[in-house]
């Protein structure tokens, strides 16, 4: 049965159909690939842009912090010298007051040696 002449030109066909089948999934799977490998590189584009920003962002942020903890040093700095200029002023204002009474004192006692 299967060597009979009309059986060959039936199986030739059914090879070359299958052959043109698999040819043309080839050829949509290629498609497919192209167009994931144009994704991917779309992709990858999108991740070397998104790295190269966050780099920036976090040299961006290290400044940041780095700038703030020096207006904090410099802020506590000029904290420590108002806290020490309040007390030099405070201690000024005390022997400038213990001079007045002692030039008061003196007054007094002025006044009444000529009295």
């Amino acid at each position: 049965m299967t060597d009979t002449p009309e059986y060959f030109p039936n199986r030739l066909d059914r090879a070359e159909q299958i052959i043109l089948g698999l040819a043309e999934r080839q050829a949509n799977a290629q498609v497919e690939l192209d167009e994931l490998r144009q994704e991917m590189r779309e992709l990858t584009t999108n991740v070397d842009r998104v790295l190269a920003r966050s780099a920036i962002l976090d040299d961006v942020l290290l400044e940041l912090r780095d700038s703030h903890e020096q207006h904090q040093r410099n802020f506590e700095q000029h904290q420590r010298n108002f806290e020490e200029h309040q007390r030099n002023f405070e201690e000024h204002q005390r022997t400038t007051n213990a001079a007045l009474q002692s030039l008061e004192s003196i007054l007094l006692q002025l006044i009444r040696n000529n009295s």
